[in-house]
């Protein structure tokens, strides 16, 4: 079974992501045997982003790995999981709020594509980049 960063590299929905995780150096963290649960925006989300912000960042790696850390979870939860939690601490340190009540939410973001299973965690699809605050 592929590891997180495998399945990322071959979703052509990834490529700013995987971009992003390149830039701020978590590649080897991310296929790492883990687990991890990675809240992974599609490029879509990337773009709905101010004008430059992508670019600013990925000149800023400590930031963009913060930002990036603001999206995984150490440990592996399925959306049935994350739904009797509530929230979830990030590696950044910030809670996660999840709300499973009407859909399946992150913080700002639905989820697009739950329970994709990898060789080190699991992956959700979001719509939305989860920014902190």
């Amino acid at each position: 079974m592929p590891n997180i960063v495998e399945i990322a590299v071959s979703n052509d929905n990834f490529k700013t992501l995987v971009a992003a995780v390149q830039a701020a150096g978590l590649v080897e963290a991310l296929q790492s045997p883990g687990p991890f649960t990675v809240f992974a925006p599609v490029d879509a989300a990337f773009a709905a982003l101010p004008p430059g912000t992508v670019q600013t960042l990925v000149q800023n790696p400590p930031q963009l790995a913060r930002i990036l850390k603001f999206h995984v979870v150490a440990g592996k939860f399925t959306q049935a999981d994350l739904a009797k939690l509530g929230k979830v601490e990030s590696l950044e340190g910030s809670p996660i709020p999840i709300d499973c009540s009407d859909g399946f939410e992150v913080k700002n973001s639905t989820v697009v594509a739950a329970d994709i299973e990898a060789d080190n965690g699991i992956i959700h699809v979001i719509d939305r980049v989860i920014l902190m605050g």
